[in-house]
């Protein structure tokens, strides 16, 4: 009878294991998807950075950026 009692808890212990396999991997897509998403966001970031630099140049220069709002000759 102990013999039986083992069998069934290492058959238990083995579906443990393999549901927390799957899950280790379900994480692991997760992570790296979002480790992408990341990255993206910060190529993004750093774009907008650079372009927001270039803006705040070119208005200090005068260049661009100011036409819209001029202000009338009557002031």
């Amino acid at each position: 009878m102990p013999d039986a009692m083992n069998d069934d808890r290492i058959v238990e212990l083995e579906i443990k294991v393999a549901y927390q396999e799957d899950l280790l991997q379900a994480l692991n897509q997760i992570v790296s998807r979002q480790q992408q998403q990341i990255a993206r966001l910060e190529a993004t970031c750093s774009l907008l950075n650079e372009r927001i630099k270039s803006l705040s140049a070119d208005s200090l220069r005068g260049e661009g950026g100011n036409q819209g709002y001029e202000i009338p000759p009557h002031y």
